[in-house]
């Protein structure tokens, strides 16, 4: 079996990384709470009752999901959640609204209720099915890095099809009577 070789990614070749793909740019996320500096205030907003309205929201990552839309490309994501969620999972949910509006394919895998499929596949993502970037978070959620993966893309193109055939579209999640 080869050696799988990691490769941190900077800030620039993540920012080339994640605005290169040809295709489909696609995230499996696992966190119940993701520490992210610059959405502090927001959270801190959210948390004293401030919403936004996702048929109007409009910003820089949502304009970039209409122009890949509009270029055929897709991006998407599953999240892997547990009820109750969290108040980051609730702030989170407020953008999914608007970021699935947007072109975003946004899905949730509810492991409420019944074994994860995906028991210890760490967040990823996945760009045209051929390269995979391994996310490196504390276990509060602190981001310490972005590895390149130099192995085998495989098994995450198997992990995404198993994340994709037991997770259901947010707005169904949503509408189906599971509460943000």
């Amino acid at each position: 079996m080869a050696r799988e070789e990691l490769t941190r990614l900077t800030g620039n070749e993540w920012k080339a990384k994640i605005q290169g793909f040809k295709r489909e740019a696609w995230r499996l996320e696992t966190l119940p709470v993701y520490r992210v500096p610059s959405e502090d205030g927001d959270i801190q907003d959210f948390l004293a009752g401030q919403r936004i309205d996702p048929r109007d929201y409009s910003s820089g990552y949502t304009e970039g999901l209409r122009r890949i839309r509009e270029e055929g490309k897709c991006k998407g994501r599953v999240h892997i959640i547990r009820q109750p969620l969290t108040d980051y999972l609730r702030f989170e949910f407020m953008y999914y609204d608007a970021h699935s509006r947007a072109g975003d394919d946004i899905r949730i895998l509810d492991v409420t209720d019944r074994p994860n499929p995906l028991e210890g596949v760490p967040d990823f993502w996945l760009f045209d099915r051929s390269e995979v970037v391994l996310m490196i978070y504390e276990a509060d959620g602190t981001q310490t890095g972005r590895d390149l993966y130099d192995g085998d893309p495989a098994p995450y193109i198997e992990y995404q099809r198993i994340a994709l055939a037991e997770s259901v579209p947010f707005r169904e999640y949503v509408n189906g009577g599971h509460r943000a």
